[in-house]
């Protein structure tokens, strides 16, 4: 969505997921000159002629770190941006250096206010070589967003290699872009004067569908998961196998399957850019550990504060032990309903994960978390026999039975 503020043209999305956070990038983004029109089955048309703002409210930006990837490509097309320090889930620093010295490097001045930054560039920014401390996801976008406009050409090294990293890449080169190696750690962008419109299908979260093979493994049963390429998952797959997880696999689905009457190995898991196991699964593989009969080791290596979701487990009847970085989960735990409150998102689904596990019921408040980055979350569980209910109110708490057919 961010990337088509990097063309006057239309870029049509098809597959957007209806999450809040992508309803709140369109109000950013219109709020910019962005015109935004929707269609059928997820499809959204963006246009921007003209920019009519470079500034991206505070309040909206600072509601989800994601609003800094307009930084990228504001500067590369409007030559100016300012932006509010990133902001949404409370799950540990998130460092914007990489970002501003790569932007830097390509000729951006960038100034550092308390609440925000305001970069400019004088005329196109240039080409450059970027070489990034850590792989980051957010640090890759920005700098290859702004990259696609700059003159002559860029490479950046020890670049992300998530999927929706390569999915980007593969949206701007419809657009006209030249960017070459997504996917890998070398990333070469050269250069182009403009961008053209673009039909994007956007990619099947992985994400999403690790989730529900990570709750199939904890409370058992069955899933396939269809147009979700088991390559993303790849180390997840791995584990829930070494878990003792029935995992069957196509060209782009996978099949999970775990008796019920059956307790999951312990299989110990550190976090890790991709293609590692990624952080945002680790809440949910900690819930599915709770269940695993002996003890597990996991360990966050990626953000210092990730492990919110803990307490709250602990309160369902989890036995855990932090030792830094690392929880150490001892079961099988009898899990017990419970209402718990939701930090983030993750932590929301994994919550949702030890309710479906435990007796009796658990109610979780601030579920609006959940929202952020899962489609009918409660709908696509009902229908695989979760018995769980969104009940409206001031806190948005949604019911979880134990249950699974």
């Amino acid at each position: 969505m961010a990337a088509s503020l990097l063309t006057p043209e239309k870029v049509t999305l098809r597959n957007l997921p209806a999450v809040a956070d992508t309803a709140l990038m369109r109000e950013i983004l219109t709020g910019l000159g962005a015109r935004a029109r929707t269609g059928r089955d997820g499809a959204l048309t963006l246009s921007t002629p003209e920019l009519a703002s470079s500034d991206v409210p505070d309040e909206l930006g600072r509601r989800m770190r994601a609003s800094f990837v307009l930084l990228g490509p504001l500067l590369g097309r409007g030559r100016r941006a300012r932006v509010p320090r990133p902001g949404g889930d409370e799950i540990g620093a998130r460092r914007v250096e990489q970002h501003l010295r790569g932007l830097r490097q390509m000729g951006a001045e960038i100034h550092e206010r308390e609440g925000d930054f305001v970069a400019t560039a004088r005329g196109r920014l240039k080409g450059a070589r970027v070489v990034l401390d850590l792989p980051t996801v957010t640090g890759t976008e920005n700098i290859l967003m702004a990259a696609v406009l700059a003159e002559g050409r860029t490479d950046i090294l020890n670049a992300a290699r998530e999927p929706h990293v390569q999915d980007l890449a593969r949206l701007l080169n419809s657009m006209g872009a030249q960017v070459y190696g997504a996917g890998t750690d070398e990333i070469v962008v050269e250069g182009v004067a403009g961008l053209r419109a673009a039909d994007h299908p956007v990619i099947p979260d992985y994400l999403e569908a690790g989730t529900y093979a990570i709750a199939v493994a904890a409370t058992g049963g069955e899933l396939v998961l269809d147009c979700s390429p088991p390559a993303d998952l790849a180390a997840v797959l791995l584990k829930l196998q070494n878990a003792g997880v029935e995992v069957e696999v196509g060209e782009d689905w996978f099949r999970v399957a775990r008796a019920p009457g059956r307790a999951p190995a312990p299989v110990d898991m550190a976090t890790w850019v991709h293609p590692g196991f990624p952080t945002d699964l680790q809440a949910q593989y900690v819930s599915l550990m709770t269940q695993a009969k002996g003890t597990t080791m996991v360990s966050e290596y990626l953000y210092e504060n990730r492990f919110q979701h803990l307490p709250e487990l602990i309160r369902m009847g989890a036995r855990i032990e932090v030792e830094g970085r690392t929880a150490v989960i001892h079961g099988p735990t009898p899990l017990h309903g419970e209402e718990v409150v939701v930090p983030d998102i993750r932590s929301g689904a994994a919550l949702v994960i030890a309710a479906l596990c435990a007796s009796g019921e658990s109610r979780l408040r601030h579920a609006w978390h959940v929202d952020r980055g899962y489609q009918d979350i409660v709908g696509k569980l009902s229908d695989v026999g979760a018995l769980i209910s969104r009940r409206s109110g001031p806190l948005e708490r949604p019911q979880v039975h134990r249950g699974y057919e």
